[in-house]
């Protein structure tokens, strides 16, 4: 059995996603998928998530950021894809800013 390729992607999550625990939700799902990186507001009202982790795991994170959580209001999810040496090496947990 291979080793499961980690990929890192960068999402800005746009629409009503601050003030609706759009963070707190993608923290949640990020630890029960085993995803390590960051959720944080940004000035415009948009939400950045940073993703590292199984390939497998970091999409179905992906399809989630487009619901969120009962509350949120998506309207676009745009994504960039990371290296390691762009990130200056892999988050060790998934946090909340």
């Amino acid at each position: 059995m291979s080793p499961a390729r980690l990929i890192a992607r960068r999402y800005r999550v746009s629409g009503r996603v601050q003030g609706v625990f759009y963070r707190a939700g993608t923290c949640q799902q990020a630890l029960e998928l085993g995803i390590t990186g960051h959720a944080r507001n940004l000035p415009d009202g948009s939400v950045e998530v940073l993703a590292c982790g199984e390939a497998g795991a970091v999409e179905r994170l992906s399809e989630w950021l487009w619901e969120g959580p009962p509350s949120a209001r998506v309207s676009d999810v745009a994504v960039e894809e990371l290296s390691e040496e762009a990130l200056g090496g892999w988050p060790q947990s998934f946090r909340t800013g």
